[in-house]
């Protein structure tokens, strides 16, 4: 936004440099302006009568605001956790949430230990919904449906995400992007969990998801992301396991969303076990990403076009 210089940056309230700006000359006489050449004790030329600054000058107004200058609103943030026998990790994550998150909704996948229970005495706002069907992929997508926020960002509920990055994720969201993933393999990233047969699988899937998709993505199979809930729709997300984390980049390639990476680090999962099964899995992300390729089936914003 364009504004009045300030009367000290004006070019006639600048201490004198030479003595031709109305200060005594090399004579001791006054300058050429007609000025005297007074002086503080310290040797700085007196302001002068003319550098005060008398308001705004009726012939030259300042220039208003425009229409497009507004103060950008908050969003509001939904904070997916799925969970299924949490209850000891749940205290750590849900202490980590930071306050920009208006939402949090637990997803419990029929937990036999206290998983609802602890999340309601660490979070008594918290939203617990069940489950509806087995996996992963049942689980987000329960959650993202009770999601009531603008944003949607999902976590894991065994401490090997740090909400304290969400803010990070939300950045991009305020600045354009549709979408945007946590990379463990950029700079600032990294992984304190990641075994070497899950390495080289991301990679090799990582390799094939850039070649299909024609991306330069730098880190797949990692489920800390964030999008636009009014993008959820063009998601059209259908997978029920730990594949659905490769769908959802898959679907937002081919939706032609802006995508952003930003750097996380991966904890290790601070007690129990994880369910995911590295080969099992691997072949069911591998399947998702050639089925979904481009070309392969109609996504789900070309099928309405051609319904309407």
């Amino acid at each position: 936004m364009s504004t009045t210089a300030p009367p000290s940056a004006r070019p006639d309230s600048q201490h004198g440099h030479d003595s031709t700006d109305g200060h005594d000359g090399p004579d001791g006489h006054d300058g050429p302006d007609g000025h005297d050449g007074a002086r503080n004790p310290d040797g700085h030329p007196l302001r002068r009568a003319t550098d005060r600054d008398t308001g705004p000058d009726p012939a030259r107004p300042r220039p208003m605001r425009r229409a497009g200058d507004v103060v950008v609103t908050r969003h509001t943030v939904s904070l997916v956790v799925p969970a299924r026998n949490e209850a000891r990790n749940i205290p750590w994550v849900f202490e980590q949430i930071p306050r920009c998150v208006d939402e949090v909704i637990l997803v419990d996948g029929s937990s036999s230990d206290a998983t609802v229970p602890m999340a309601r005495h660490c979070l008594p706002t918290v939203r617990s919904v069940a489950q509806r069907g087995p996996g992963k992929g049942n689980a987000l997508r329960t959650g993202f449906a009770a999601a009531t926020g603008e944003y949607i960002v999902m976590i894991d509920a065994d401490g090997s995400m740090w909400p304290g990055e969400i803010p990070h994720f939300l950045h991009f969201l305020d600045h354009g992007y549709d979408f945007v993933k946590g990379s463990r393999c950029i700079g600032g990233g990294g992984s304190l969990d990641l075994t070497r047969v899950r390495s080289l699988g991301n990679r090799a899937l990582l390799t094939v998801a850039n070649r299909l998709y024609d991306a330069r993505l730098t880190d797949l199979c990692y489920g800390y992301c964030a999008f636009r809930r009014s993008f959820l729709d063009a998601l059209d997300l259908r997978s029920t396991g730990f594949e659905i984390e490769a769908e959802m980049i898959a679907h937002a390639l081919r939706s032609g969303l802006r995508i952003a990476e930003v750097p996380s680090l991966e904890l290790p999962r601070r007690s129990g076990r994880s369910n995911l099964h590295a080969v099992a899995d691997g072949r069911r992300v591998l399947r998702t990403l050639i089925t979904e390729r481009p070309g392969a089936r109609p996504s789900a914003a070309a099928t309405a076009e051609e319904q309407r």
